[in-house]
């Protein structure tokens, strides 16, 4: 599974309604497009050491994904569909949903959004 930022947010302030979507999965996949926008938004915190400590030990335990250019044909696609459906999404949420599909892996996330993009599965909490 791959975790979209908001999913990062709620185990890093250690939501309980997370952890049991996480035991799941032997493993689960951090995209970089996921770790720009929490860092973007711990620069803003107040609790910025905490944060980073957080984010630096989920990194450790977590598979990075970067988007090659296999992802970027999925990009195309699934940003093609939803223009198609008059239905954008956020332009980071495009890439996270591109690397959902070319990994065959559902994405973690609160944002509905994702359910309009075909081919893949959220699970929210």
């Amino acid at each position: 599974m791959i975790l979209d930022t908001n999913a990062v947010s709620a185990i890093l302030s250690a939501d309980p309604r997370i952890t049991t979507i996480l035991d799941v999965a032997s493993k689960h996949h951090l995209p970089v497009i996921v770790l720009g926008e929490y860092r973007f938004g711990i620069l803003g915190s107040r609790r910025q050491k905490p944060l980073q400590a957080g984010l630096k030990k989920l990194e450790s335990q977590s598979i990075i994904l970067s988007p090659d250019q296999k992802t970027a044909v999925w990009y195309a696609s699934i940003r093609h569909e939803l223009k198609e459906l008059g239905r954008p999404i956020p332009e980071g949420d495009l890439w996270i949903a591109a690397l959902a599909r070319q990994h065959a892996l559902d994405v973690v996330s609160q944002d509905q959004h994702f359910d309009l993009v075909k081919h893949v599965q959220r699970i929210g909490w």
